[in-house]
């Protein structure tokens, strides 16, 4: 650093707080360490008695935090995020709209083991609001070296850590089955709450067909409600284990990709995801009718949102798959489905 002459500092970056005291009135500092001066703060400097200041002595190979922010933030941000202004090294990001946030995990490990920078984040493929702040990003000292900036560049890959991709309002199916409601044994109480659950999205049901558990019957419904043109087609009921519940084999006989039968996930364990030529076919297990939240409401934002589930994804949800089923539910700002 240097020192010069205030009246001379409009542009200069400041190296220590500056503290301002008006009796009665404030007592703190007035322009805080990495303040690029402006002309308009000068008479306030010499206001508080400052005729000389320490400023940052710029050299090559040397960037000022707020300059490495911005090369930070643009290894973050990807499709629907803006930042804010760089401010004391630090750039928060926000979502442009509602959508399904998706995280390169390994990349974000790579930057944060990269020295004197962070980047720290909410949760992956979660649902968020446009908005929504998603992450926050901080150089740590005032000033740093331009091979560290690359260094980190380079972790982060040549595509940006974080997107948000938005969420689509589809026309869906809900093919419940069992015979206890295909013969009006019993009300169907399924169909209400998936309908409740997908207008949040903008979603409209536009097929539904009772089944019994002939298997045969269930398939040719499932292949009905996608020749009328369903993206999302449900069926409910018959997800068990038991001798006479049929319907994984009904979706299997549709010749849809079975993704996984079963996942790590309570409530959920009986959950079944499978693609007909593209178009997401789910079993849901009875969980889903009576439980506030279950796997259903992890997956349900990557379907909206064109994300396609792998086995794998299924396999890490066991992290966090444990919904607790609290009094009050806060979900997603819990760690239920955060892995």
């Amino acid at each position: 650093m240097k020192l010069i002459r205030t009246v001379d500092a409009a542009g200069q970056v400041l190296c220590h707080d500056i503290t301002q005291i008006i009796p009665g009135e404030f007592k703190g500092p007035r322009f805080r360490k990495g303040h690029i001066v402006q002309p308009e703060d000068i008479p306030v400097l010499l206001s508080i008695g400052k005729e000389n200041l320490y400023v940052w002595e710029k050299r090559p190979g040397i960037l000022h935090e707020d300059e490495a922010a911005a090369l930070l933030y643009k290894a973050a941000a990807g499709k629907n995020i803006h930042g804010t202004e760089p401010k004391e090294g630090k750039i928060e990001l926000i979502a442009d709209c509602d959508g399904l946030l998706k995280i390169d995990r390994a990349a974000l490990l790579a930057v944060n083991r990269t020295p004197q920078m962070m980047i720290a984040t909410i949760h992956g493929d979660m649902p968020v609001k446009k908005g929504q702040k998603l992450a926050g990003t901080r150089i740590i000292p005032l000033v740093i070296e331009q091979e560290k900036m690359d260094a980190m560049q380079a972790a982060a890959g040549p595509e940006p850590i974080l997107n948000v991709l938005p969420f689509r309002a589809k026309k869906f199916a809900v093919i419940p089955t069992g015979s206890e409601v295909f013969k009006g044994r019993i009300e169907d109480k399924f169909t209400p709450i998936l309908q409740n659950k997908l207008v949040e999205y903008g979603c409209e049901m536009t097929f539904r067909k009772v089944c019994d558990d002939d298997p045969a019957g269930i398939t040719a419904a499932i292949l009905e409600a996608k020749d009328a043109g369903c993206e999302l087609i449900f069926t409910t009921g018959g997800m068990s284990v038991d001798p006479d519940d049929r319907t994984p084999l009904a979706i299997k006989n549709t010749g849809a990709d079975i993704i996984s039968y079963g996942a790590p996930v309570l409530p959920g364990a009986m959950f079944l995801v499978s693609y007909l030529d593209g178009v997401p076919v789910c079993g849901l297990p009875g969980c889903v009718m009576y439980a506030k939240r279950t796997i259903f409401d992890l997956l349900l934002p990557r379907l909206l949102a064109d994300a396609p589930i792998t086995a794998e994804d299924i396999a890490r949800l066991g992290e966090g798959g444990l919904c607790l089923g609290c009094t009050e539910c806060h979900w997603p700002n819990c760690g239920f489905g955060h892995c």
